[in-house]
């Protein structure tokens, strides 16, 4: 976290010395301040805050395309007359133990079209999921797992 504000101390000092206060400027400041962050702890033998970088990046990128395909399927059988939907109740195991951690999967599942989280049991190692697409249960939760808390847990720890 300290790496990420002395980031955005960069990118505005690029922007003060600059001249230019735009989001554009900012934004190459940050990927400026960045790029110097990520190559000095290289030297040093680090890279948590550029690996971290890049994790959180690509946690962004699948779950924008997981929730575009939700998007597709769940209007397809909106505006189809035929009913695709295959609704059920899946128990996930958690490998998510804090509770930030079993809040933000929560929320990203539910934000998902299709799914909701249900609830999560007292204690803490099983969430309930309801889906309106469930072909095969175990395939539902190695999706669940390999997909969006993988991703988010190597983003958090």
């Amino acid at each position: 976290m300290r790496l990420f504000i002395f980031n955005t101390l960069l990118a505005l000092v690029w922007a003060a010395l600059t001249g230019i206060f735009t989001p554009a400027n900012f934004l190459a400041g940050f990927v400026l301040g960045f790029i110097m962050i990520s190559v000095a702890q290289s030297v040093f033998g680090k890279r948590s805050y550029a690996w971290r970088g890049y994790k959180v990046v690509s946690f962004l990128l699948y779950f924008f395309r997981e929730l575009l395909k939700a998007n597709i399927r769940v209007a397809r059988d909106i505006l189809t007359p035929k009913h695709y939907m295959t609704p059920g109740l899946i128990r996930l195991p958690l490998d998510a133990k804090s509770d930030i951690e079993i809040t933000l999967l929560a929320s990203i599942v539910s934000l998902t079209p299709g799914t909701l989280c249900i609830d999560v049991s007292a204690d803490k190692k099983t969430m309930y999921i309801h889906a309106m697409y469930v072909s095969n249960a175990d395939d539902f939760r190695r999706e669940i797992k390999e997909g969006f808390e993988r991703r988010l847990l190597e983003v958090l720890r």
